[in-house]
Order: structure tokens, then C-alpha cells, then sequence
């Protein structure tokens, strides 16, 4: 599975520094470093809807309030 978090401007303001260390943790506590990719990129192009997360190109909108709840619906139950 590939999580890429937006780490450009807009999304970077919007807390994405915070969303990438709450998954790195996220992933390390529940041993999933094998079998999640997280990874960063600039501008996905939806500046608007918070920071842009996709899993396997789903997109998704984050903030660093709702990690834990996107962590565990759209990464941990699915892996």
C-alpha cells in the first residue's frame, strides 16, 4: 500500500508536517512498515481540500485532527 501525503505550500500550512509524522507513528506502532509506503509529493492539485492524501491513489482529505480516524478506516482496515 502507498500513502503519499502533499507536502507543498498550501497543504504544508494546512498541517501536512504534522499529518506525515502522525502516520510515521502511526505505522510504526501498529508494525506496518512492511506493507505501507509512506511517501510525500508536491501539489496534488486540490489546495483546497486540506492536506491531499492518497492510498493507492484514492484520494483523501486530512488534517491533523482526523489522522488517527483516516489511519485507521482507510490504511490499517484495509491492509
Amino acid at each position: 500500500m502507498k500513502v503519499t501525503v502533499c507536502i507543498g505550500s498550501s497543504c504544508h500550512i494546512k498541517g501536512s508536517r504534522q499529518v506525515v509524522e502522525q502516520l510515521q507513528q502511526l505505522i510504526a506502532e501498529n508494525n506496518l512498515g512492511d506493507k505501507v509506503e509512506l511517501g510525500g509529493t508536491f501539489c496534488m492539485g486540490k489546495c483546497q481540500q486540506g492536506v491531499c492524501v492518497t492510498v493507492d491513489e484514492v484520494f483523501c482529505s486530512v488534517t491533523p485532527d482526523t489522522v488517527e480516524e483516516f489511519f485507521e478506516n482507510n490504511v490499517k482496515g484495509k491492509v
